[in-house]
């Protein structure tokens, strides 16, 4: 049976084709307003998004036919999941689909911050030569603190462990012997933070999650250490984040996903030691065909035959 989808975020083309090869008609209207969308979702079975858009509970009201959302990624933070569950709408999104591009991403941001290597690119192109201003930290020996044992987490682990650092990992919802048989060593919170020389946060964001790593939770990590987030902003508080790198506490920090975004009046904006970068973690081109991909076969199958593969509510 044939249906109307609206494709309201930028995925990749095949997701489209993939629909249309199925009989569906495929609407793409993408930069709508919150009252746009609101307007635009009326009479579709099926819209799909990935994380610029904001399906919030006025566009869920709206929604007068609205059967499934598929969000092409892992997050659904940008989705009112449980305003879609009161309303009989099925949420969906691609488990592990931008697993590898956030992990690498991750160690990116951990070199970039570990070497100075935007500090440095910016000095050079300023005409400068300043190599012992920018003298960086060794990757190999330090110990990784992994907050977030989950997909994202372990492929940061593993590629930690290549690099020859020793990594310690905390979720409280990952049994001991999985971390232990990637080679990870099991510690409580408190000695993550108190043993890792770099944290990297891989946990997902939300109510629960909301300032996890606050002023006293920094407070408590080692002198020097440095801190990346590439999971869900407001994970870590900002303005603690920007008050221990000015003390002297922290050594530096990587973050690519923030509180609000863009970070137009962020404290970390003004600082020299982060690196900075606008929610490139699931942003490669293999990762965009992937997911999108993925997504557009399962509200497919979905609508076909009622599959809930990826299913979140």
């Amino acid at each position: 049976m044939s249906a109307r989808i609206l494709i309201a975020d930028k995925l990749a083309r095949r997701a489209g084709e993939i629909l249309q090869a199925a009989d569906h008609e495929v609407v793409v209207r993408t930069g709508l307003s919150e009252a746009e969308l609101c307007d635009a979702v009326k009479g579709f079975d099926a819209l799909l998004v990935r994380s610029a858009v904001q399906v919030t509970k006025p566009i869920l009201e709206a929604a007068d036919v609205l059967k499934v959302i598929g969000r092409a990624g892992t997050g659904v933070d940008n989705i009112d999941v449980p305003a879609a569950t009161a309303k009989g709408v099925l949420v969906m999104n691609v488990p592990g689909g931008n697993t590898v591009t956030a992990a690498e991403h991750t160690i990116a941001l951990m070199f970039a911050l570990a070497r100075n290597v935007p500090q440095g690119d910016a000095s050079l192109r300023r005409g400068e030569w300043e190599r012992s201003r920018y003298t960086g930290t060794e990757i190999t020996g330090k110990t990784l603190g992994v907050l977030g044992f989950g997909k994202i987490g372990q492929v940061v682990a593993d590629r930690a462990i290549g690099l020859k650092m020793k990594v310690v990992a905390f979720d409280p919802l990952v049994p001991s012997f999985v971390m232990e048989s990637a080679g990870v060593e099991p510690v409580s919170f408190d000695d993550l933070l108190a043993r890792a020389d770099i944290v990297t946060v891989h946990i997902p964001g939300g109510a629960g999650t909301k300032g996890m790593l606050g002023r006293e939770a920094l407070a408590r990590c080692r002198k020097g250490a440095l801190v990346i987030n590439c999971a869900r902003g407001g994970i870590v508080d900002e303005a603690a984040l920007a008050e221990a790198l000015q003390s002297g506490h922290l050594g530096g920090a990587a973050v690519d996903v923030f509180s609000k975004e863009p970070p137009t009046d962020n404290p970390l904006l003004a600082l020299p030691n982060v690196v900075l970068t606008p929610h490139l973690g699931a942003s490669t081109h293999e990762a965009q065909v992937r997911v999108a991909i993925a997504i557009a076969e399962q509200v497919r199958d979905f609508l076909a035959t009622g599959r809930r593969h990826g299913a979140v509510n």
